[in-house]
């Protein structure tokens, strides 16, 4: 199992990003897949979940309304869309894979919000 994070990148408040996982390794189209992210000095957080056909999503309340996740299984990938960005959304964040009651992260991607 690989997961691959890109997109992150600094941006200031207000502002847009859209990161990617690629997934290779296992068949990424029978898994629900999620976004966590881990800010500096607290634990990690749950983000977003989308089900094997993108049709379901759900969303923490810190996020919803202002982040979409989506995903594109002929490509393997991963998405999550993120605008009105905020201070505190500053963390690394990662897609993760359920699989076999075993979790999979990839490396991470760091998004910076600041001005």
């Amino acid at each position: 199992v690989q997961l691959v994070e890109s997109g992150g990148g600094l941006v200031q408040p207000g502002g847009s990003l859209r990161l990617s996982c690629a997934a290779s390794g296992f068949s990424f189209r029978i898994y629900s897949m999620s976004w966590v992210r881990q800010a500096p000095g607290k634990g990690t957080e749950w983000v977003s979940t989308i089900n094997t056909s993108g049709a379901g999503t759900t969303y923490s309340d810190s996020v919803k309304g202002r982040f979409t996740i989506s995903r594109d299984n002929a490509k393997n990938t991963l998405y999550l869309q993120m605008s009105s960005l905020k201070p505190e959304d500053t963390a690394v964040y990662y897609c993760n894979a359920r699989i076999l009651s075993r979790n999979y992260w990839g490396q991470g991607t760091q998004v910076t919000v600041s001005s």
